[in-house]
C-alpha cells in the first residue's frame, strides 16, 4: 500500500482497541476526497449541539447528485452508522472498506454499478459523550459514545415521528436519493451466544410481496454464506420472546419507527447489521466489514433488478390498495406459527444472586446446539379499506409539515364543498405512566362514523395515491403503533375543558330522564353496571355526554378520511 502510515486508521494504530473521536473521524474520510476524484463530502444537518451532520458520496464514476445517478442506472446504496454511538464498529469497517474500494484498489469492483453514501456518524452528540463506561455489555472499544442524542432521544425510534435534528437531516437525504438499499450498523445486547453478527430484513407484509421473495431468495441465500466463507458465525437478529433463548426467537415485522422497519415503509430493502457486543472490537470491526462488502457485491451484480423492482414498488401499493381496494395491513402481529432453528449458543446455568435474591442466568463458553423454535410469521390483528385522501384542518399543521418531511405531496382544498366523510371516535382511553421517547402515549379504541362536513380553503389534502402511502397511512391511521395519536401528538382532544356542575345538570338529567324513554331505558341497563350505579360522577357525566352542552369534538379524531372525491375539490400545492 501506497503511504501506509498515511492510510492506516486510528483503530489499527491502537491495536484495533480503540475508534476516533468525530474530529477525528471526518478528517479520515477527508482524506478520500482530498486524495481521490472519487469521493464528495456534504453536509446534510446540524445536531441539537450544532455539530455538521456529514455524509460521505462514493462513486467511481464521479457521480455526485441523485438525478445523474438515477439516469446512469446506479444503484444507490445508503449505509448508516452510529445511530447508538456507542455501537461504533460500522464507522470504522467504512474507513477500512472505502480504503480498499480507492486506495488499494482490491475491491473497486464493488463499486462498478453503485453510488455509495455514507454517514459516518449520524448521533454526532451522543459520539462525543465519550466514556469507557458508556456499555456495560460492550466488548471495547476503549472509549464508546452514548446511545442517545444530546435531547436524550433514542434516534431509532425516530424515524416516522422525526422530532430530532439528526433523523430530519436524514430525511432529507433519504429524500433526495431514495436510496435502494439501506443498510445500518449496530451492535446488539442481550444473550451470551456463539454468533459473531446478526441480520434482520423485512420479510413480511409490511414490504412489497416482490421485494420480500427477493431477499428471502436471492439476497440472504448470498450474503449469508459469503460473510460465514469470512469465518464469522451468522444468524438473524436474537430477539427472544421472553427474554430466553428456550422461549424462542422472534423474526416479526419491525415498525416504522425503526431504521428498517422505515425503509419497508418506503418501499425499500433495509439491512439492520447486529454484531454481538460481547464479541472483541476488533472481531465486530471485521465481521461488520464482511457483511457490508458482500451486500454491496449482491447490489452490484443485481443492480437493474434491484431497481426495476423498487419502481414497481413503489406503483404497487396504489393498485393494491387504492384501484383494487384490498386491505390494509396496518398493524401486524406474531400468527403463532414457528419453524424449528438450530441455535448455536453457550451452556448457561441459574446462579442464586444474594444482590437480587433471585436467581441469575450465567453462560460458560463452552459451545452447544439446541433447537428452538423461531417465530417468523405475522398476521394483521388490524386491515383497513383506505380512503383516496386525508383531509386535515390548517390548524393541524404540524401534521402536514410533519408529512412533508417524509416527501408526502400535500394539496391546499381552493373550492368549498360539503362532503360525507369518515371519522373516528375514541373511547376508553388510558395513558401510559411513564413516558416513552419523551411522549406520554395513550391507549385507546375507536369506532368510525360518518360525518357531512364543509371542506373548504382551511383544509389540507392528502391523496392516498402516491409512493409514499404506506408512510401517510401509518401517521394517519390512529390504530398505527407509530401514528402520530399512538405518539401522544393528539393528547390535547382527551382533554376536557367545560364542566357541568352538579347543582345545574342535575336538574337538567332528570328533565332528559322523563322526556326520553329510550334514554330512561338506556340509563336503567347501564346502571346494571354495579361500578357504574355506585359513582356518582360518572351517573351524571352518562347525562352531560348526551346533553347539547357537550363539547362535541371531545375524542374525536380532527383529521377525515375522504372518498370519491373525482372532480369534487379543486387542489393546489402546498
Amino acid at each position: 500500500m501506497k503511504n501506509q502510515n498515511f492510510w492506516l486508521t486510528h483503530f489499527e494504530k491502537s491495536g484495533k482497541t480503540e475508534s476516533p473521536n468525530y474530529e477525528n473521524t471526518i478528517k479520515y474520510f477527508q482524506k478520500f476526497q482530498d486524495k481521490t476524484q472519487f469521493v464528495k463530502i456534504k453536509t446534510i444537518g446540524y445536531s441539537h449541539q450544532q455539530r455538521e451532520i456529514k455524509v460521505v458520496i462514493v462513486s467511481k464514476d464521479k457521480i455526485f447528485n441523485p438525478i445523474e445517478a438515477k439516469r446512469k442506472n446506479k444503484a444507490i446504496i445508503l449505509i448508516q452508522n452510529c445511530i447508538h454511538a456507542g455501537e461504533v464498529e460500522g464507522k470504522d469497517a467504512s474507513m477500512l472498506m472505502l480504503r480498499e474500494m480507492l486506495i488499494t484498489k482490491e475491491k473497486e469492483n464493488l463499486l462498478n454499478n453503485v453510488v455509495l453514501l455514507i454517514i459516518p456518524v449520524i448521533n454526532v452528540d451522543g459520539h462525543e459523550r465519550r466514556s469507557p463506561f458508556n456499555r456495560p455489555n460492550q466488548n471495547g472499544p476503549k472509549q464508546m459514545g452514548w446511545r442517545t442524542n444530546a435531547l436524550n432521544l433514542n434516534l431509532n425510534r425516530d424515524y416516522l415521528k422525526a422530532e430530532s435534528n439528526e433523523i430530519k437531516a436524514f430525511l432529507n437525504l433519504f429524500n433526495q436519493w431514495l436510496p435502494d438499499f439501506f443498510i445500518d450498523n449496530h451492535t446488539t445486547n442481550g444473550a451470551d451466544y456463539q454468533y459473531h453478527i446478526t441480520y434482520a430484513v423485512p420479510t413480511h407484509q409490511n414490504l412489497d410481496k416482490d421485494l420480500v421473495s427477493f431477499v428471502k431468495n436471492k439476497f440472504l441465500p448470498y450474503m449469508i454464506p459469503k460473510v460465514e466463507e469470512d469465518g464469522f458465525i451468522v444468524g438473524p437478529y436474537m430477539e427472544f420472546k421472553q427474554g430466553t433463548v428456550e422461549s424462542g426467537i422472534l423474526d416479526l415485522a419491525a415498525p416504522p419507527r425503526l431504521s428498517h422497519g422505515y425503509c419497508a415503509a418506503q418501499n425499500r430493502i433495509g439491512l439492520l447489521i447486529e454484531t454481538h457486543s460481547l464479541k472483541p472490537f476488533e472481531n465486530r470491526v471485521y465481521s461488520t466489514k464482511s457483511m457490508m462488502e458482500h451486500t454491496i457485491e449482491f447490489v452490484s451484480k443485481n443492480y437493474l433488478e434491484i431497481i426495476s423492482l423498487n419502481k414497481q414498488a413503489d406503483f404497487n401499493p396504489t393498485k393494491i390498495f387504492i384501484i383494487e381496494k384490498k386491505k390494509f395491513p396496518l398493524v401486524l402481529i406474531s400468527n403463532g406459527e414457528y419453524e424449528i432453528y438450530k441455535f448455536k449458543g453457550f451452556e448457561w446455568y441459574e446462579e442464586y444472586s444474594s444482590i437480587m435474591g433471585v436467581t441469575v442466568r450465567k453462560y460458560t463458553q463452552k459451545p452447544i446446539e439446541v433447537e428452538v423454535p423461531i417465530f417468523n410469521k405475522c398476521k394483521s390483528k388490524v386491515k383497513i379499506v383506505l380512503p383516496e385522501a386525508y383531509l386535515i384542518p390548517i390548524e393541524y399543521q404540524f401534521v402536514a409539515d410533519k408529512l412533508r418531511l417524509h416527501n408526502v405531496k400535500i394539496f391546499r382544498c381552493s373550492s368549498n364543498i360539503t362532503l360525507e366523510v369518515e371519522r373516528y371516535k375514541f373511547y376508553d382511553v388510558s395513558f401510559a405512566s411513564k413516558p416513552y421517547e419523551g411522549r406520554q402515549q395513550p391507549n385507546f379504541k375507536v369506532e368510525m362514523f360518518k360525518e357531512k362536513v364543509q371542506i373548504n380553503k382551511n383544509y389540507f389534502v392528502v391523496p392516498t395515491n402516491q409512493r409514499t402511502l404506506r408512510i401517510i397511512v401509518h401517521l394517519l391511521e390512529p390504530e398505527s403503533v407509530d401514528s402520530l395519536v399512538s405518539w401522544g401528538f393528539f393528547n390535547h382532544i382527551f382533554e376536557r375543558k367545560e364542566y357541568a356542575e352538579a347543582y345545574i345538570m342535575e336538574p337538567i338529567a332528570q328533565q332528559m330522564l322523563k322526556n326520553d324513554p329510550e334514554l330512561r331505558n338506556e340509563f336503567k341497563k347501564k346502571c346494571e353496571d354495579e361500578s357504574f350505579c355506585k359513582n356518582p360522577f360518572e351517573r351524571l357525566d352518562f347525562f352531560y355526554k348526551r346533553s347539547p352542552f357537550f363539547d362535541k369534538n371531545e375524542n374525536v379524531y380532527p383529521i377525515l378520511r375522504a372518498n370519491n372525491l373525482k372532480d369534487k375539490l379543486k387542489l393546489i400545492s402546498y
